[in-house]
């Protein structure tokens, strides 16, 4: 096998189209960009721009967006040998649109099924995952077949082998349910989460780390305060959670006692999106560099801040220069 890798990432992957046009609704957008999208692929561009080598387990339609794709993965340095095509389902497609600060819809395009939940359990290349330093994997990964056992059955042959990352990704579009989380889930949202939390709590046993805002933990916890859902998530199998508050920072718990809570990176924000898929990759690159959890946060909160402030999100992504003179500036 070749060198192993710094991170393989399992999960969404797509294409992204954003308005060029920001405080105006969809219906009213003339122009649009086209980026490549999906929160575990962007999580491997985010740490690919940080100089490590990165790879992604996904699936494509058969068709010139899944054309695109690769290029795109190629063009920013990111192994792209496991996303394969499925020639029943069209490339997903995502749109968005942009009311600064904090208003970000976005409108998935992933029926009637996103070839990204096609992985299926004998395509892994179980010793790539247990030797890569990192693995990560999403919520959104367990919600339909096969992708919900092909996400457990890359866990188990990782087996802990090193970090690997659960990035909580509540959508409860993908289970069922309404909203953009479950604080706004309308009617069904309780629901979705009940529906969503056994296999949340499965995956967890296999992860060393766990990484979500308030309203994923919920999803995995039953529990809205942070410092209540950190340790929950302990609990169940974690050696570190990672509570993402938005305008309140972000608090990390260690099994050992450690702790740190780091206040955000104040920024002018243009498009949210992205910023949380920048955070994990610096996340990545901070526990591959095996920094304290204080810097760690705060490095990883300015990548965060660095996306937020820009319009795409994949081609957003910070190089490590940039996110040394951001935080050298503040």
């Amino acid at each position: 096998m070749t060198q192993p890798y710094d991170l393989i990432t399992m999960g969404r992957i797509g294409v992204d189209i954003y308005p060029l046009q920001t405080g105006v609704p969809l219906a009213q957008v003339e122009t649009f960009g086209k980026f490549l999208g999906g929160s575990a692929t962007n999580v491997a561009v985010a740490a690919a721009r940080l100089g490590r080598r990165s790879a992604v387990i996904s699936r494509t339609g058969r068709d010139p967006f899944g054309d695109y794709v690769h290029q795109a993965l190629r063009d920013f340095g990111v192994d792209d040998r496991w996303v394969t095509s499925v020639d029943a389902y069209p490339t997903p497609v995502t749109f968005c649109e942009i009311f600064p600060p904090d208003d970000f819809p976005l409108y998935f395009y992933r029926r009637p099924k996103a070839p990204d939940l096609v992985i299926r359990p004998e395509e892994l290349d179980q010793e790539a995952l247990a030797a890569a330093r990192i693995f990560w994997i999403t919520g959104t990964g367990l919600c339909e077949e096969p992708s919900r056992s092909a996400t457990l059955a890359a866990l188990e042959a990782r087996a802990k082998a090193g970090p690997t990352v659960f990035d909580l990704d509540w959508r409860p579009m993908f289970w069922g349910g309404e909203g953009g989380a479950s604080g706004d889930g309308g009617a069904t949202g309780a629901a979705a989460m009940a529906t969503a939390r056994p296999y949340y709590e499965a995956a967890l046993r296999h992860a060393t780390v766990a990484v979500g805002n308030v309203d994923e933990a919920e999803v995995a916890t039953g529990l809205r305060d942070p410092k209540a859902c950190a340790h929950a998530l302990l609990e169940k199998g974690v050696e570190l959670a990672v509570i993402k508050q938005g305008p309140k920072g972000v608090l990390a718990v260690h099994r050992d006692g450690r702790t740190a809570e780091v206040p955000p990176t104040p920024v002018e924000v243009v498009n949210g999106l992205g910023a949380g898929d920048a955070f994990g990759g610096a996340l990545c690159h901070g526990l591959l560099a095996g920094w304290e959890l204080e810097p760690m946060m705060r490095y990883a909160n300015a990548a965060g801040a660095i996306v937020a402030s820009r319009l795409a999100c994949s081609s957003a992504m910070p190089t490590a220069g940039e996110v040394d003179a951001f935080l050298a500036d503040r």
